[in-house]
């Protein structure tokens, strides 16, 4: 029997995937458990539109990111903070502050998706990477100065 899958199942397929299983594989479990629909012309059909659909919003969710990436990369963020002896900071910068002052310029970016090479402990000029979409990154520059 034909199947769509509604979801990737491994060892089986990725989401979207048209497979044949068998029947009671089908008729049991993957159907009743929403995770697969019969391989129907009417089917089929959805499918292509909803991968049409999802390529139009990708391609959309591209040119966002590539946007944004674009801003970020001209953008030149300042940071101050407590600094002692040999400009050696109390504390660090950390990835949650670079998106918070990403924030205040407009630009929402999760701290989870500011990448740090090495914490920052020191007063001076660092390039940070922003992972704005996964294939899309930007490099930010930051200046962390004495507060």
């Amino acid at each position: 029997m034909k199947v769509i899958l509604l979801e990737t199942i491994e060892r089986l397929g990725k989401t979207g995937e048209i497979i044949s299983v068998k029947n009671g594989y089908a008729r049991n479990y993957l159907i009743p458990k929403n995770k697969a629909k019969p391989a129907t012309a009417g089917n089929i059909k959805i499918l292509d539109a909803l991968k049409k659909k999802e390529i139009l919003e990708e391609k959309k969710n591209m040119e966002y990111a590539m946007a944004i990436a674009d801003k970020i990369n001209s953008l030149s963020l300042t940071i101050p903070a407590q600094a002692g002896e040999e400009e050696k900071l109390f504390g660090s910068v950390s990835n949650d502050a670079i998106s918070n002052a990403l924030l205040e310029e407009g630009i929402h970016i999760d701290k989870k998706d500011v990448v740090l090479d090495e914490p920052i402990k020191k007063l001076g000029v660092y390039q940070v990477t922003v992972k704005v979409h996964p294939e899309v990154k930007a490099n930010l520059r930051v200046w962390v100065v004495k507060k």
